[in-house]
């Protein structure tokens, strides 16, 4: 049986896992026991690619069953061949899921990898409980709620016992609309404290496997459109971009969740939640008013998390920056972050990611990119009572509008940098973080602006990002020492070694800020590629 999974997996805390328990028992539930065996190359071929190969027996019946990645954070392809009731464990045969997608993508790699025999790298013990939530709402919606409490367990060639605990809640959409199983699964998350998590259990069992308790931080990637422009239009456009911005947050923010400090995985998320609101913020007006694009819902929990995460680390790496340069220039030594209150009042990073209200944000944004094309939405009926629904821009349309945003921000960088040494400071940070609005913008919509329809960034934009650079560095080291500067003035009333550095800092600024400016000044020249694609259409 070949199908398109989509659905949410949470991770619950331990300390909820009976209430949890006890919400689900409130229907009528079915428990089974699972316990898959994962196979693999034994150089990890199929891990690498996001695929999933395993034998699984659900209560006395043998499932074999391929998964992958989808187009988001919702989507998984999955076949199934039910293998029976055999006594002993069926031998594993990829050839099962011959003439499926997920089975040519699976044959694809196991060619690729000049035929490595496919070996037992982890295996899992499962306790489900299962039930069937009805979800009432516009076009409804059939919900598989499961609860699964066990271990990984993995090993190479002998059963070392290297485990790792399991205890998750799927919700699953067995039929219906998708928004029905984000508002079921946004009430679940909620009421119960859990967050989203992208770690599978073959992913858990691959940690084992490598020792490996820190996993790189996962950075940003372009957006990546439809395939034809009859299926392009400004919600395909905002979903695509949404859908860019959600794959770097996602990893992230499920490492952080679960207790990862690293100051990485911590940074890669910020850059991803300035990303998104960028995207809120610019191509808003692509979906003409139909108010799926809930920016005024979803910014406050994005604005505050970012804060959060940034409070403390901005100041360390301010000062980690900051101290060499003093140093050298004959500064006393001098901690300004030593006694002052600002950690006290800084929340772990866990605890920020894990808040009800930003896990509500990222649930109802994956919900938004899982949303059907508009084509596929029929319209309202056009009466009294019920207007129609608004049709997102066509794709000429949204590169008109694009067009103008683009030119918009360019236009503002220009003129900032006319005057930016006759700005105050609070004007002047604002100047950075428009400019980095038209990066960003810039990078997300290049490749609909490219005159052959390519899906990537064309020469012309790469030109045009190459030319922001020199201001983006020199902004990013005037803020720095702006940073540093209200630092150390807050720390002279603790310790007057501080002026020093008050004193160095504020010879620095001027000089600064003209670099600023001629910096700022030199996109003016800039070859817009918007406009030459314009031109070639």
């Amino acid at each position: 049986m070949a199908a398109m999974e989509i659905e949410f997996k949470f991770q619950i805390p331990s300390d909820r896992l009976k209430v949890v328990e006890t919400a689900l028992r409130r229907g009528t539930v079915v428990r089974t026991r699972l316990q898959a065996r994962y196979f693999d190359t034994a150089d990890q071929a199929l891990a690498a690619e996001g695929i999933v190969l395993r034998l699984r027996k659900e209560g006395r019946r043998w499932v074999q069953t391929v998964k992958a990645t989808g187009d988001n954070a919702l989507h998984r392809l999955e076949h199934n061949v039910d293998l029976g009731t055999a006594a002993a464990s069926p031998a594993i045969d990829p050839q099962r899921h011959q003439g499926t997608p997920v089975g040519d993508r699976l044959a694809k790699v196991l060619a690729a990898s000049g035929g490595a025999p496919l070996v037992e790298r982890q295996s899992t013990d499962i306790v489900r409980l299962t039930r069937d939530v009805r979800v009432t709402g516009p076009g409804g919606a059939v919900v598989e709620m499961a609860l699964d409490v066990g271990k990984v367990v993995a090993y190479a060639g002998t059963p070392e016992q290297c485990e790792s605990p399991v205890c998750e809640l799927e919700l699953e959409l067995k039929r219906g609309d998708v928004q029905r199983l984000v508002s079921l699964a946004r009430r679940w998350s909620q009421q119960h404290g859990l967050w989203f998590s992208t770690v599978s259990k073959a992913e858990r069992g691959a940690r084992l496997l490598a020792k490996v308790e820190v996993v790189p931080a996962v950075k940003a990637e372009a957006p990546r459109y439809p395939e034809g422009k009859d299926k392009l239009d400004g919600r395909a456009i905002q979903q695509a971009i949404v859908a860019s911005c959600l794959a770097q947050m996602l990893p992230n923010a499920s490492e952080i969740a679960a207790g990862s400090t690293d100051e990485e995985q911590i940074h890669q998320l910020r850059i991803g939640i300035r990303r998104l609101r960028t995207a809120l913020r610019e191509v808003a007006g692509l979906d003409a008013g139909s108010g799926l694009f809930d920016v005024a819902g979803w910014e406050p929990p994005l604005v505050e998390a970012f804060r959060a995460l940034g409070d403390l680390r901005d100041r360390e790496q301010v000062v980690k920056l900051a101290q060499p340069q003093l140093r050298e220039a004959g500064a006393p030594e001098f901690d300004p972050l030593a006694g002052g209150d600002a950690a006290a009042d800084v929340r772990s990073s866990g605890d920020v990611v894990r808040a009800p209200a930003f896990q509500s944000v990222l649930v109802s944004l994956i919900g938004f990119t899982a949303a059907a094309p508009s084509a596929e939405i029929a319209p309202k009926a056009e009466d009294a009572e019920t207007p129609p629904t608004p049709t997102p821009l066509s794709l000429n349309d949204a590169r008109r509008f694009l067009h103008k945003r683009l030119q918009h921000l360019h236009k503002q960088a220009v003129r900032d940098g006319q005057r930016f040494e006759s700005l105050d400071t609070e004007s002047q940070h604002r100047v950075r973080k428009r400019l980095k609005r038209l990066r960003y913008l810039a990078e997300f919509v290049a490749p609909l602006f490219d005159a052959e329809g390519k899906s990537t960034p064309s020469s012309a934009a790469e030109r045009y990002l190459k030319h922001l650079r020199p201001a983006q560095d020199a902004l990013g080291e005037f803020n720095d020492e702006a940073v540093a500067l209200a630092l150390y003035r807050e720390a002279t009333a603790r310790d007057g070694r501080a002026w020093f550095a008050v004193g160095w800092f504020s010879a620095r600024h001027a000089v600064h800020a003209k670099a600023c400016r001629k910096a700022l000044s030199e996109i003016d020249e800039a070859p817009r590629f918007w406009k030459k694609a314009a031109r070639a259409r």
